[in-house]
């Protein structure tokens, strides 16, 4: 790689007549939002944009912040993906651990009739699990088992009672991935929506109807219209927008059906309307030097319009933090469900 320093030395050691040469060529002035460790995408500059700001510390360690979801009290229950941890964060932002450091792998939390339900990546290749707990950790119990060969990364649940979860497998060439739903009843999972490049985020609208979501290697929103939990309606599933740079990860929906994307590797979170068209975004603190690029998933506190976004740094030494901005409207679900 060329650094800066080193074509000002080569450009110095041209003879006079090459160095005026040079200075004749065409050169390209970039502004100054390019030169960002992360720029907006040219299509995304002019959306309404907002800066968040930060909500809680979690960690100075780099942590893999995951999960996040409220609990009917009013906690914030979220995971960390690589340690196995589920953590409560009380509306008084008082710290605690509701599972220490396990087996497990959670990408993502839904509470239902009580339980707290994981979608857990297992050995991020083959096997992993859905498993549900009760809300101090313990009585760990599987839904569908890791012999059953899917990846759950997130899931939702309907009003039936039964949910929707996604199969993290595959790659930018590798259609590997779906969504899947299991019944109020239990059983096997059924496809719902086959051959997805590594599938991630999912939510439902507010009326049930319609099934949101991100396929993270193929940089894909999906919209589809359900005829009843398992079955698409005729002509009903669309990719409504393909993204640009790194990922889309976790979702939510706001009341009004508005889509937040959290943009994993780019430090903001896209918001889209009911159609799924582009309509704002919020950005992280830093992004435009390379902090807390790793933006996982958000949710929205119920009966409020406060969104939580999680993200950590990784490697450029600022840990793992909540960031807080207003989501356009209310969440779209009473307290502890649908998440």
């Amino acid at each position: 790689m060329i650094t800066v320093a080193l074509a000002a030395g080569m450009l110095a050691a041209m003879p006079a007549g090459a160095q005026e040469k040079n200075a004749a060529l065409p050169s390209l002035e970039l502004p100054k939002a390019f030169l960002s460790k992360v720029p907006l995408p040219v299509s995304e500059a002019d959306l309404p944009t907002v800066e968040a700001v930060e909500y809680f510390k979690v960690s100075a360690e780099a942590l893999q912040l995951e999960c996040p979801v409220f609990t009917a009290e009013g906690d914030l229950l979220f995971c960390e993906v690589f340690g196995g941890r589920v953590y409560r964060l009380t509306p008084d932002n008082e710290l605690s651990t509701v599972l220490g450091k396990s087996e497990l792998r959670p990408a993502g939390l839904a509470i239902h009739d009580g339980r707290v339900y994981m979608a857990e990546l297992g050995d991020f290749s083959e096997h992993g699990s859905v498993v549900s707990m009760a809300p101090d950790g313990t009585d760990i119990k599987e839904i569908v088992p890791r012999s059953a060969g899917y990846l759950p990364d997130d899931l939702v649940f309907d009003d039936k009672g039964g949910f929707y979860f996604t199969d993290f497998k595959g790659g930018s060439s590798s259609p590997d991935g779906g969504v899947y739903y299991v019944g109020p009843e239990g059983g096997d999972p059924v496809s719902v929506l086959p051959n997805l490049k590594i599938a991630n985020g999912i939510g439902l609208s507010p009326d049930g109807k319609t099934l949101w979501v991100t396929e993270l290697a193929g940089g894909k929103l999906h919209r589809v219209s359900l005829a009843d939990a398992t079955t698409i309606a005729p002509f009903g599933a669309l990719v409504t927008y393909t993204f640009t740079g790194a990922g889309p990860d976790s979702l939510r929906i706001d009341a009004e059906g508005n889509v937040y994307v959290a943009m994993y590797g780019q430090a903001r979170v896209l918001v889209f309307n009911p159609l799924g068209l582009p309509i704002g975004q919020y950005l992280l603190p830093g992004r435009d030097e390379g902090h807390n690029l790793r933006s996982t998933s958000m949710a929205i506190r119920p009966g409020t319009d406060e969104m939580l976004i999680l993200t950590n740094d990784w490697d450029q030494g600022e840990g793992s933090t909540i960031f807080a901005v207003k989501a356009l409207a209310q969440d779209a679900s009473g307290p502890g469900t649908r998440k």
